[in-house]
């Protein structure tokens, strides 16, 4: 089977260190690797090297490639726009299917954060063996929710699909966006409705027959790229050609139209990280407890202090904030306003302070 690591988002909603030109991939924030690298890591714990591949888009191509030196460079599919995930996955899976025909392949975050890296293994193990016994299906590994989350999206499952073991495996029903607290609050009491991780699970020709059915302009671009995928020219036919395509997540535009995909549950202490309350949650050691990076004298309660600077923060009686403080910038907001922060950098670019974007 063939990973790929989705690794070309912007990551917005954790500036001023996620940047146009150091997203937050590029990032360590949870210890002193960055997050691609940690996923790549996680990856390899299972995986041969050759069988890892990393999409992402020229602009940050150089950047990515620095930071994980041993994969080799035709592993990395590189967009010339950004198109969404229908984008990203419609060109890696015609990449895949070109050079590995019928191959089956899983879509991994660069920005997630898992706990029990052997239990992640072993469930994208068994989402590999469902695909390979059910080759016209989708199989998605989703997140069994400890907490009321109104940041991600859920699926809802319904009835047992088949038993692996100790693994039970549903059908899907529904995806759902992302809820209001009341809705995650009855969700999280229910044991029909899971986070939907986007890890997915297909194989090849099956994924591109879905582009076929449901994105049939991808489909129709994405098989003029195709032939050129692996050749001298890859590049300027991606350049001619990719930017063509419609911008449209993986979700709106395949997912929540089929109605063949089965769900592995999963409890592996899953987390994405896309803000810095998401952050703050990981590096917790307890609840209430502050995370704290460089130099601060004070008193705080439940926050998040990052100083990425020789200066001091310094905090009297703060509750709950999230403050990180770059040369160039200063971000100081409530954690619960986290998902806020992406509201700043189009402020940013409404006023054409292009620096610090």
């Amino acid at each position: 089977m063939k990973i790929v690591i989705l690794a070309g988002g912007g990551g917005t909603r954790l500036w001023p260190i996620s940047r146009k030109n150091s997203p937050k991939q590029s990032q360590a924030f949870i210890d002193n690797k960055t997050l691609l690298q940690k996923t790549f890591d996680r990856v390899r714990r299972g995986f041969k090297l050759t069988d890892i591949f990393v999409s992402t888009n020229y602009q940050q191509l150089p950047l990515l490639q620095k930071q994980i030196p041993k994969l080799p460079r035709l592993n990395f599919i590189a967009e010339s726009a950004k198109r969404d995930t229908a984008g990203a996955i419609g060109l890696a899976v015609a990449y895949i299917d070109k050079l590995y025909p019928r191959e089956t392949m899983m879509t991994v975050g660069s920005d997630h954060f898992i706990k029990d890296e052997k239990s992640f293994i072993e469930l994208v193990k068994l989402a590999e063996k469902i695909i390979k016994e059910n080759h016209k299906q989708t199989a998605l590994i989703a997140v069994r929710p400890t907490y009321p989350e109104t940041g991600y999206g859920y699926i809802k499952v319904n009835k047992i699909f088949k038993q692996y073991g100790n693994n039970e495996v549903f059908y899907g029903e529904k995806f759902i966006e992302k809820p209001n607290l009341a809705k995650a609050k009855q969700y999280l009491r229910s044991w029909d409705y899971l986070w939907n991780t986007n890890m997915f699970c297909w194989r090849s020709d099956y994924l591109l027959d879905l582009f076929k059915l449901y994105l049939p302009k991808h489909y129709k671009i994405l098989k003029r790229i195709q032939p050129a995928l692996g050749t001298p020219k890859a590049r300027p036919t991606i350049l001619r050609e990719f930017s063509k395509l419609p911008s449209i997540s993986i979700d709106y535009g395949i997912m929540e139209k089929t109605k063949k995909i089965v769900v592995i549950p999963a409890s592996f202490g899953w987390a994405d990280i896309g803000h810095w309350r998401t952050v703050r949650d990981v590096l917790q050691k307890k609840p209430g407890m502050n995370v704290i990076r460089g130099k601060h004298i004070g008193s705080a309660e439940n926050s998040l202090i990052y100083s990425y600077t020789k200066r001091v923060i310094t905090t009297a009686g703060v509750k709950n904030l999230i403050i990180v403080d770059t040369e160039d910038a200063l971000l100081v907001c409530p954690a619960d306003a986290a998902q806020e922060v992406k509201k700043i950098v189009e402020e940013l670019k409404n006023r054409n302070l292009k620096s610090l974007i």
